[in-house]
Formats: C-alpha cells, structure tokens, sequence
C-alpha cells in the first residue's frame, strides 16, 4: 500500500531522515544514532517512508541500508510550482501596479513644483 507522499513529509523526522539518506546511504542503526527517540520509533518512520517509494532498503551481508529515491518528491514539486506561479504573476502585478501609482505619484509632484 502507498502512502501519501505529503503526508511523509509533513512530519520533521522524517524530512531530516530523507535529508541524512539523500546525502549518503547509511544503514539503520547509523540512521537511529541521529536521534533522540528509541530505534523503534525510528524504524516506523523509515517504514512510512519506504512504504510511499522515498527510501529503498537493501540487504548488504548482515546490515540493512537505506538509499534515498527521491523521484516520488516530483509530485511534491508540482504541486508547489503551481503556487508558485500563481504568486509569482500576482507579485509581478503588484509591483507593475506599484510603478504606475510611483510614476503618478512624480507626474503630479513636478506638476506641483512648477506651480
């Protein structure tokens, strides 16, 4: 079953254990030792993120290691970049808004300063 990808990373643990993978493979208890919570509850988190395709676990010998797959993010991406625009073209006609309300602004101050 696949999870919600936003869901995965809304929680902080999870993004800096993508953050901590997607720098380096590491294996699990080298995952653990960077926090503060028992490796039971780290492996939880790492199972939600496995379960939704943004961590691989592969056998190596007798370690486990986790490697980050961060195409799932993708979606994430595309979904952020439709605000994105949206805010960009609204920031964009505000400062256009802005220029014209400046120039205005200076049109009717040296009309003033002739007077």
């Amino acid at each position: 079953m696949s999870r919600d990808i936003f869901k995965a990373i809304a929680d902080p643990t999870r993004r800096e254990i993508i953050n901590l993978i997607a720098h380096q493979s590491m294996n699990l208890n080298a995952v653990a030792d960077n926090f503060e919570m028992s490796r039971p509850a780290v492996s939880k988190h790492i199972k939600i993120l496995t379960s939704c395709g943004l961590l691989v676990i592969k056998q190596q010998g007798r370690e486990r290691f986790c490697h980050a797959d961060l195409r799932q993010l993708k979606e994430v991406t595309d979904w952020a970049e439709q605000y994105r625009r949206f805010w960009s073209q609204k920031l964009d006609a505000l400062g256009h808004f802005l220029d014209q309300e400046q120039q205005s602004t200076d049109n009717i101050n040296r009309k003033n300063e002739k007077l």
